[in-house]
């Protein structure tokens, strides 16, 4: 059954209207086919976004806010999400914060003043904004250290 369906995102990835966006995502370290498909599939034009913090928002990399009156209450992920693509993301973030040094140093930073869990998500923010710079610049992700 899970071995039929990659077969059929394989089969579904390698299609000419795919393809090309698919082999720039996948620069990125930590993202593969799958995510990558997923990507294209759900977001399709990242240019559709006012901003960055709109395609966050879409994705789910913002936090739950309660307000009345003077009172703001932040807890957590909010649930209006796209929780395909937010899962997938915080999973890439994890492999690639173990192979792009430009990200292991922010997470290394962040592990020092919050939990492992609440580091990845910002490193999952950070992992979309690097998606969005591929996409709308066409151009494949270069590795480097960021000063």
């Amino acid at each position: 059954m899970v071995l039929a369906a990659t077969r059929q995102v394989r089969i579904l990835s390698r299609q000419a209207r795919y393809k090309e966006r698919i082999a720039l995502i996948r620069t990125i370290p930590g993202v593969g086919e799958i995510t990558a498909l997923l990507f294209v599939t759900e977001v399709g034009d990242v240019n559709r976004f006012k901003s960055f913090d709109a395609l966050c928002d879409y994705v789910g990399l913002v936090p739950n806010t309660h307000s009345t009156g003077d009172k703001e209450k932040v807890s957590g992920l909010t649930r209006r999400a796209n929780h395909q693509l937010r899962e997938k993301l915080i999973e890439a973030s994890w492999t690639a914060v173990r192979t792009d040094p430009a990200l292991t140093m922010p997470y290394n930073n962040y592990c020092k003043r919050m939990k492992k869990n609440n580091a990845i998500i910002r490193i999952a923010k950070k992992m979309l904004n690097r998606i969005r710079y591929v996409m709308k610049n066409e151009c494949p992700y270069v590795i480097a250290v960021v000063k």
